[in-house]
């Protein structure tokens, strides 16, 4: 382990005088952290895996030190500044804190100088680095909920926002020594992308969410363990002010590494980069995340670098059909191949969309009714495969949808955000809550017999995200919205999937599952919709 060393010296005198000096160094090992979020429909252009790199070091024992020209897998350097203190318990037992700290060379700042009230004439006396005042016997740390990052790769804010440790000054001549071993953990966030949409974005923050306690009120024991006493919080987030470029290809720390002070443990995050964009969504400044879940082992004393690629989640524009058409819904006017598709809910509907059933691209839907109350099931490639009505109705009443409105998306060329969560079909069956010849009453067959399905939990909106913990369970449906009549309407706010079954009461209807913000349903459509036609998970 390459250790962080600071020397302290506290005179016999009446007023003591400490002295530091500061150097940091850091180890690496690595990690994945461009996992794709649990449940993403996933593309084979899915960019590779990145890496995370972990230094261990010793960092400096001041209030408000700053750890800076951080170097990924490599090093640092770490600068006290003025207004640095410690604490150190004196003769009688009495934790003393020092004046700010006097730097006697504005070229070398890495030496310093504190002043201390109290008699000091042990062999050896113990030295706390916190940001918090030792009012008792127990000292305490707060590494916040909230850190602010004033500029990129600067990490300025480590003391303030929760850095912390311990030391024991050693007596030498007519002072002491010391080195420093710090007990909080650190991460610093490498984001990059080759996304057009995110590099015309912003970074404006980053959210670290955890299972776990990760934030809060720390005791401090006398060997720097730290145990959580009050104000727990499982989400620390760091703000960049107005926000810090993601116009970089390859990882760039000058642009953006966003850095966090979190308690040391093995967590598990959501990580949700936090973008603004003010020029590709239609309806004009957009803020959204673009998520990614890793494991951490984060251990004291150490900085963990993670990079991530920030390239949203692209659906293409060519699942959307009539119910059981042969074909796509705007096949031979396809909008990537220069055809009349539209793609912006704003433009006018175009007319070369399916009339009937004697559309020559073979886009109609399927007009098959056998009669009231059998079985009519898909027959062409675009729906014979999708779930039934049955298997729809378990989604949407026992799959804890969930609406997700931050993470961002794109399609056809413009950002969106905004989705539902769902239990993924496995999960369903290990909880006995599926099944393909009855629907979720445990008794209709949809495929059969009319019945309509609709969840307004209010918990649909109000319990956010799946948990850290049973991320990998649920999978996310984009609200693609739909088209009618050659129009496309709703996108990011409502969408429509379509099912295998017909609807049994009449020659016009399929089944499908739609949602938005605030309820999911399972019901009967025209068949002329453009729904999309996608496999559940």
């Amino acid at each position: 382990m390459n250790k962080f060393m600071k020397r302290l010296t506290i005179s016999s005198v009446m007023q003591s005088m400490c002295y530091g000096f500061a150097a940091l160094l850091l180890t690496a090992s690595c990690t994945n952290d461009d996992t794709l979020q649990e449940g993403k429909q996933k593309k084979t252009d899915t960019p590779t895996g990145s890496t995370v790199f972990t230094g261990i070091s010793q960092p400096e024992a001041t209030t408000r030190t700053a750890i800076l020209n951080h170097t990924k897998g490599a090093g640092a350097s770490v600068n006290w500044s003025s207004t640095d203190k410690i604490w150190v318990k004196d003769d009688a037992g009495t934790w003393q804190q020092s004046a700010t700290a006097t730097i006697p060379s504005a070229a070398n700042q890495s030496f310093a100088k504190f002043s201390l009230s109290g008699t000091y004439t042990g062999a050896s006396h113990d030295i706390i680095y916190t940001n918090k005042a030792v009012t008792g016997s127990q000292p305490q740390v707060e590494i916040k909920a909230t850190q602010t990052q004033s500029a990129p790769n600067n990490f300025d804010h480590a003391g303030e926002s929760g850095d912390c440790g311990i030391a024991t000054g050693v007596k030498h001549g007519s002072g002491y020594n010391f080195s420093l071993n710090h007990k909080a953990s650190y991460l610093c966030f490498i984001p990059r992308t080759n996304n057009e949409y995110v590099k015309r974005s912003k970074l404006i923050k980053v959210e670290i969410m955890s299972d776990e306690d990760i934030a809060g009120t720390y005791n401090m024991a006398a060997d720097g363990t730290l145990t959580l006493a009050s104000g727990g919080s499982k989400t620390i987030t760091v703000t960049t002010g107005s926000g810090f470029a993601i116009d970089n290809v390859a990882d760039d720390m000058s642009k953006n590494a966003t850095y966090v002070v979190v308690a040391p443990g093995t967590h598990t995050f959501r990580i949700r980069y936090w973008l603004r964009n003010t020029t590709d969504n239609p309806e004009g400044t957009i803020e959204g995340t673009v998520s990614k879940i890793v494991t951490l082992n984060c251990t004291a004393g150490s900085i963990h670098d993670i990079t991530a690629n920030l390239n949203p989640f692209d659906y293409d524009g060519d699942k959307y059909y009539m119910w059981d058409a042969q074909e796509q819904y705007w096949k031979g006017y396809e909008w990537n191949l220069g055809g009349s598709q539209p793609t912006l809910m704003s433009q006018s509907a175009s007319s070369d969309y399916p009339y009937n059933s004697s559309d020559t691209n073979n886009r109609w839907y399927n007009e098959s009714y056998p009669g009231y109350g059998v079985s009519n099931p898909a027959t062409h490639t675009s729906c014979k495969d999708l779930p039934n009505s049955n298997e729809m109705s378990w989604y949407c009443m026992y799959g804890e949808p969930r609406w997700d409105g931050d993470e961002l998306w794109t399609t056809m060329g413009h950002l969106y955000k905004g989705g539902m969560w769902f239990k993924k079909k496995a999960v369903l069956q290990a909880e006995n809550h599926y099944d393909t010849e009855k629907s979720a009453d445990n008794t209709t067959d949809l495929r059969t017999t009319y019945k309509s399905y609709s969840n307004m939990n209010s918990s649909i909106n109000n319990s956010g995200l799946p948990s850290v913990a049973d991320a990998n369970k649920y999978f996310y449906l984009p609200a693609l919205g739909y088209y009618y009549s050659g129009q496309l309407n709703n996108v990011g706010l409502i969408s429509y999937y379509w099912s295998s079954s017909a609807y049994p009461w009449g020659s016009f209807g399929a089944c499908g599952l739609n949602f938005d913000s605030g309820d999911v349903n399972v019901g009967g459509f025209s068949r002329n919709f453009g729904f999309r036609a996608e496999a559940l998970q």
